[in-house]
Parts: C-alpha cells; sequence; structure tokens
C-alpha cells in the first residue's frame, strides 16, 4: 500500500535504477505464490506512479492502481473494497516502502494463512533491553523483552473478516490503528507471528533511504562481474584559430585543432576507450569521417553514444582517466572544468573521471607544438554472462 496521505512521497524516491516503490513491488512479486497485485496511490501521485511502475514486467499481475483515502487505514480499505467484487481468498498488505522483502517472508506468512489461521503478520523479535521512561525521560522500568515483537509487512489475512474488520471500525470511527494486524486484533481474529527478516528495512528516514541505497548500489555492482578497461588514443594537428576544444570546454589558445569535428581529441579518446572496453568497434567505424553530418560536430554527441551503449548492454561505466599531452595550452587551470564536463556528459560523479596532463619534453609533434595528442582508459563493469 502506498502513503495517500498527500506527505512527500517518499515511495517515489530513486533506490538505484527503480523508485522505492518499485522495488517493493518487484520483491512482493518475487513470489510466484501472489497471484494479482494491486496498489493503493494518492490522486496526485498518479503520473508518478506509471513511471516509476513502467519498466515492471510482472506478466499482467499487477493491477490498475486504486485512490486511498486521508490515512493509511482508510486507503487500505479502499483496496479492500476494490477487491471485493471478485474477492480473493487470501490478501497480503504490504507497505510501499519495505523494498527488500524476500521471497521466504512472503512465502512464510502465506503458509501460514494456509495453515489455518485468520491473520499472521511478518516480525522480528526484540534483542535490545527495553526501557519505559517518565515525562522527565528518566527510567521508570525495565520491560521485559519476553515475548515481544518488532512487526513488518506483508501482513496476510482471510479476506472476508479483515474487509468486515475495517468497515466495521470506519463505521464506529475507531481510527487510531497503526497496521492492519491492530484492527484484526481489535475484531476478534486469530492473529498470529511468523519470523520475518531484520533486511526487510521500512525506509522512513533520510538515514533509512541512504541506508538502502547503499545496500542497492552494493547488489548493483556484485551484479555487474563482467568488469572491462578499454584504451583510446587520438591526435589533432594545429590550425589557424582561437581555441582549442578539449574535454567539452573551449580554452582559448592562439591555435584551434583541425579535424572533421570539432577535434576534441580527450573526448575523442574516452569515446574510443569505452568502445573498445565494449569490443565494439571504434569512433570511426559509429561516426564515419566520410559522413557530412558529422563535419564539426560537437565530440560530446560521440561520446554519449559510447555510454548510451553500455547502458543498452545493461552496464555502466566505473571510472573514465584520460590524460592530455600537448606543450600548450595549459591544462591545470582548465583541469576541474574539464572533469565537469565530462562527468556531466557521461552522467557520472566527478570522482569517477581523472584528467592528467603532461608534456613531451618538446620531443616529436607535440613537442613541436605542432597538435595535440590524448590518451584514455576506461573501466566498465557489465552484467556477467557465460
Amino acid at each position: 500500500m502506498g502513503d495517500a496521505s498527500g506527505a512527500a512521497p517518499k515511495q517515489y524516491k530513486l533506490l538505484g535504477r527503480q523508485t522505492i516503490l518499485a522495488k517493493s513491488i518487484e520483491s512482493l512479486a518475487a513470489s510466484s505464490r501472489v497471484v494479482s497485485l494491486l496498489t493503493v496511490i494518492h490522486a496526485d501521485d498518479r503520473d508518478a506512479y506509471e513511471a516509476a511502475v513502467s519498466s515492471l514486467d510482472l506478466g499482467g499481475r499487477l493491477r490498475a492502481p486504486v485512490i486511498g483515502g486521508s490515512t493509511r487505514q482508510a486507503s487500505v480499505l479502499a483496496g479492500l473494497d476494490a477487491l471485493a467484487e471478485d474477492a480473493p481468498d487470501y490478501v497480503l498488505i504490504h507497505d510501499g516502502v519495505r523494498p527488500f522483502v524476500s521471497v521466504t517472508t512472503v512465502n512464510n506468512v502465506i503458509d501460514a494463512l494456509l495453515g489455518g489461521y485468520d491473520a499472521a503478520l511478518a516480525a522480528t523479535r526484540i534483542v535490545d533491553t527495553l526501557k519505559r521512561t517518565d515525562e522527565a525521560d528518566r527510567i521508570s522500568e525495565t520491560v521485559s523483552r519476553d515475548h515481544l515483537w518488532a512487526a513488518q509487512t506483508p501482513q496476510g489475512f482471510r479476506f472476508g473478516p479483515l474487509l468486515t474488520a475495517h468497515r466495521k471500525a470506519a463505521a464506529e470511527s475507531e481510527t487510531a490503528f497503526t497496521d492492519d494486524a491492530a484492527v484484526a486484533e481489535w475484531a476478534g481474529m486469530d492473529v498470529r507471528v511468523v519470523e520475518g527478516e531484520k533486511g526487510n528495512m521500512k525506509i522512513t528516514t533520510a538515514e533509512d533511504l541512504e541506508a538502502a541505497r547503499s545496500r542497492i548500489r552494493q547488489t548493483e555492482w556484485a551484479a555487474m562481474a563482467d568488469i572491462r578497461t578499454g584504451t583510446g588514443y587520438d591526435v589533432h594537428a594545429f590550425a589557424p584559430g582561437d581555441h582549442v576544444t578539449l574535454g567539452g570546454i573551449d580554452i582559448p589558445h592562439e591555435r584551434r585543432l583541425s579535424g572533421h569535428s570539432d577535434a576534441d581529441v580527450a573526448l575523442h579518446a574516452i569515446t574510443d576507450a569505452i568502445f573498445g572496453a565494449l569490443a565494439d568497434g571504434d569512433i570511426g567505424s559509429h561516426f564515419p569521417p566520410s559522413d557530412p553530418q558529422w563535419k564539426g560536430a560537437a565530440s560530446h554527441i560521440f561520446l554519449r553514444k559510447a555510454v548510451a551503449c553500455v547502458a543498452e548492454r545493461g552496464g555502466f561505466i566505473a571510472h573514465l582517466d584520460v590524460t592530455i599531452v600537448c606543450e600548450a595550452p595549459k591544462i591545470g587551470p582548465h583541469r576541474d572544468a574539464m572533469r565537469e564536463s565530462i562527468a556531466e556528459i557521461c552522467g557520472l560523479s566527478l570522482d569517477r573521471v581523472a584528467v592528467k596532463a603532461t608534456t613531451s619534453e618538446r620531443l616529436g609533434f607535440t613537442g613541436r607544438r605542432e597538435g595535440i595528442a590524448s590518451l584514455a582508459t576506461a573501466t566498465i563493469r557489465l552484467p556477467f554472462r557465460n
């Protein structure tokens, strides 16, 4: 169930490549025993919801969403009412901000229901020492941990009795329940606990969100076990002009670089390094210099294509390192701007882009100030395939 309170919709925040809500739905649906899924959303969140679930492929199990009420309890009732016409035998209710629920936990709840209980909820045993305090925060009592559990979701129920309980609670203006198990208890249903998992966290605070994102990053990186490195090299001669384009920025200079495009040797070398890591040709095979459409083209077009090719393979760029070889212009004053430009083009954080510069000690064509050379290394990660 999503939050229909109109508060900041944290369920639509990104964890990695998908939203918290999409990950929660996907995790719940990972159990083949979940035959249908219905999400309750706020009326203002329809576009956000559609964008969040657009990439999910659940084999037709995801129903159209239902608009919720002003409280969580009212939203659950709206969802139950939407199912009532073709009522299931059992229903699971899950928080839209618990994205890490496991198949084991889901199936444990289902098994308890099939074992004859009216209701069952995932929960974890309390292991910390509990203290009760007075209004001045002085400890007044140490609370026994015996038989104490921290409730989680999913919470599972026989559908008919739960719907009756929610309708009765609404009719009697009983609105203080904090979860659906409490509604069921109030109505006299037999509610049992099944073992949940510590990893089934609820994202409530900013700290929770950062912890969840860290967990997702570790999972994504672990899945990208095909680690590849490619190298690139490019060189362009000087011609009359008033600036050079390097790393996507214009640097004032007494000459320009000559080439079919904007002759950005740094971006060209990076582009070739990425294509090399993909074993997918080079910049010339993707953008032939014989093709007039690329005459004078900005080199970020080429680099963005290479980045897109990595994404199409399900991977991402882990690191880029480029070295520029020239006597002039001086690269140091422009290094940070170049790093920022490359990071923006590639969609990377700044700490994943290195720009270095050196001279050739006045040796060779770069030493004679006839042009600029660039070397680059790209490290990418792809899903492992045999």
